[in-house]
């Protein structure tokens, strides 16, 4: 990652954007309007927990941030302005510039579409957290997985002891989010 001055400004490189808070899409889908501006917004969808049971959630993979390919400084003031948009990552008069290479490469994990889906099926030895019913909450092992039925066999700590209890696969939701996964 290299960095530019005022004196040394390349024609188009990637750069990374604040968005203000929980509005990159806003900032991407702003962006994609101006002329000569190529975004890069790599998204997440998986399950998580809340008080309805589990949900899908989409987030930015990258929370707060998103990428943009622009002229600098020629497109700089009309970027920092669009609706979304927090600002251009900078140290001082120092602005990181991003190698295309590593766009490239997060864009060949990925896909082209920017939004990946973290699969969701459970599998033996994996920690989860019970979603709905009773016992929402509770963290659990995956003991088995039964496919045919849309079963599921975890080993929870009940009462001072481990004890195997079934819940349908969509009364589960992994610990780990779908970000850690990805990353």
């Amino acid at each position: 990652m290299s960095s530019v001055t005022p004196e040394t400004a390349p024609v188009r490189e990637w750069f990374c954007l604040r968005s203000q808070p929980k509005h990159e899409h806003i900032a991407a889908a702003h962006l994609r309007q101006l002329a000569g501006v190529e975004v890069f917004l790599p998204r997440i969808r998986f399950k998580r927990a809340t008080r309805r049971g589990a949900v899908w959630t989409t987030e930015a993979l990258f929370p707060g941030y998103l990428f943009a390919c622009f002229g600098w400084p020629e497109e700089l003031r009309a970027v920092q302005a669009a609706r979304g948009v927090g600002g251009v990552v900078h140290f001082g008069d120092r602005w990181p510039i991003i190698a295309a290479e590593t766009i490239g490469e997060l864009r060949a994990a990925l896909g082209e579409a920017e939004l990946h889906t973290v699969d969701d099926a459970l599998v033996a030895g994996e920690i989860v957290r019970v979603a709905e019913g009773s016992l929402r909450g509770a963290l659990a092992v995956v003991a088995q997985v039964r496919s045919g039925r849309q079963r599921v066999a975890v080993l929870m700590d009940f009462l001072g002891r481990q004890t195997t209890v079934e819940f349908p696969a969509s009364a589960l939701v992994r610990e780990k989010n779908g970000r850690s996964t990805i990353l």
